[in-house]
């Protein structure tokens, strides 16, 4: 349903005039993410309480309106894209750090507090916030839990559900409800938070939530590995897993990736020949921390790695993360469009994934950037084309089936990360059953009875 003046009126009562806005550019800088599609809403609102958000879903509920929630616009599938225009719920505002409690390890917040700043905040108090992805200087909170975002260091930490202890949050038919615990155990009833963390934004709106934070580790040490060969580099995190040594991060960059960020990274850092990089870092007790480090330069040796360096120090491991984080703006230079997918396949399977990707390559003519969290995993697939071009859309598009097909066949998932949002709806199917998906569409209209919550997603 699209707004008129009436339905406009009641939402400037319920947030005032200064928290919307209905001119047409601040309606297209809420009209994008990172996929850059654009959908056009009819109105931005900007709630500051739960209250807010509460009174907006009971108005739209009751105008069958469309009501997208939005962080800061960083999703890669079209999870914040309003499809049918309505009304973005804007939640920046809400960005308040209420509690880090040091005695508990605990954390209350609000959904708009950007990810990077928390990591910020705890780390003062000598605590620790393990998910950090790669957008963490902008994206927030809120966004991280509809994703269950993870990142470089959940190969040892785990993602976002897993220091999510309790929430609030709203349904779209305007009810607060509360779930989870704040304590470090729980078990009464159905598990709410679990089932809203990763959502998408499509069951309800977090307006608070309660985060699980743990001891700041004593050292951290990172290294960087060179390899003159890219499977020699994969076979490599296969066999760091295997030793039983467990890195808080083991992030893989192919030739490409390099090419790209060399500069970043300073003249010094690859040796020459190099195709690939692994990055590595360890964490914990400062004399456990020393031997993991001459274990995994000793076994990265071992598998045929040219160059084995640690940073020296803090800046010199900023440098190296640094340029790691800015790898997917820079795939802009190779070509005018990218489609990002970031799968996951079992860590034995990298290898197998590692040749397929550059078997696409050459046989679909295109460049595909591959990087990512190969410790778990999770290969950030960067199939890079020209959409004005026809043809290239076809190959492109032809590629990408062929990498979920893939995937699938080797036990993986067609999205660690990411999600479905609108980009990968049509593959949802071939790896999750008719049953299954029936479930979930029936939890959808539990929770959702009009489809007025981020509409079009996943399904």
């Amino acid at each position: 349903m699209r707004m008129g003046n009436a339905h406009l009126s009641v939402l400037e009562k319920i947030v005032g005039a200064r928290a919307m806005e209905q001119g047409a550019e601040e309606r297209y800088c809420h009209s994008y993410d990172a996929t850059g599609r654009s959908y056009l809403p009819d109105v931005v609102v900007f709630p500051s309480t739960t209250s807010q958000v509460s009174r907006i879903f009971k108005f739209a509920c009751e105008q069958k309106i469309s009501v997208i929630p939005r962080g800061n616009g960083s999703g890669m599938t079209g999870g914040s894209l309003p499809l049918e225009g309505g009304i973005v719920l804007s939640m920046g505002r809400m960005n308040a750090i209420h509690d880090i409690d040091e005695e508990n390890f605990t954390a209350s917040v609000e959904p708009g507090v950007i990810t990077g700043d928390f990591h910020r905040a705890v780390e003062k108090k000598g605590l620790f916030y393990p998910p950090d992805p790669a957008s963490s200087s902008f994206c927030t909170l809120g966004g991280n839990i509809a994703e269950c975002a993870g990142g470089p260091r959940a190969v040892k930490y785990g993602v976002t559900r897993n220091y999510v202890l309790g929430l609030e949050a709203v349904l779209p038919t305007g009810e607060i409800i509360h779930t989870g615990v704040q304590t470090a155990k729980g078990v009464a009833g159905y598990d709410l938070t679990r089932l809203i963390v990763g959502s998408e934004g499509t069951l309800a709106v977090v307006t608070r939530m309660t985060l699980r934070l743990i001891p700041l580790p004593e050292k951290i040490e990172t290294l960087s590995a060179c390899f003159s060969d890219i499977h020699q580099a994969a076979s490599t995190v296969s066999a760091i897993i295997r030793t039983g040594i467990v890195p808080r991060c083991v992030e893989f960059l192919d030739r490409s990736s390099l090419e790209l960020v060399k500069d970043s990274l300073g003249a010094s850092a690859l040796a020459p020949g190099t195709c690939a990089l692994l990055i590595l870092e360890v964490d914990g007790k400062k004399e456990m921390v020393a031997t993991e480090t001459r274990q995994l330069k000793s076994l990265c040796l071992s598998m045929g790695a040219i160059k084995v360096t640690t940073a020296r120090n803090s800046g010199e491991a900023a440098t190296i993360w640094k340029a790691r984080k800015a790898l997917s703006p820079l795939l802009y230079q190779l070509a005018p469009h990218k489609i990002n997918e970031d799968i996951v396949v079992p860590i034995s399977a990298i290898p197998d994934m590692v040749g397929f990707i550059e078997q696409l390559q050459r046989q679909w003519g295109l460049t595909i950037v591959s990087f990512g969290h190969a410790g778990d995993g999770n290969i950030h697939c960067n199939i890079m084309y020209d959409k004005r071009d026809e043809d290239q859309c076809r190959r492109a598009q032809k590629a990408v089936d062929a990498l979920f097909e893939h995937t699938l066949k080797l036990g993986g998932t067609i999205t660690g990360e990411h999600g479905v949002g609108i980009t990968k709806k049509k593959y949802l199917t071939k790896e999750i059953g008719p049953v299954e998906i029936g479930l979930m569409r029936q939890i959808k209209h539990l929770f959702d009875p009009h489809n007025i919550l981020n509409p079009g997603k996943i399904f």
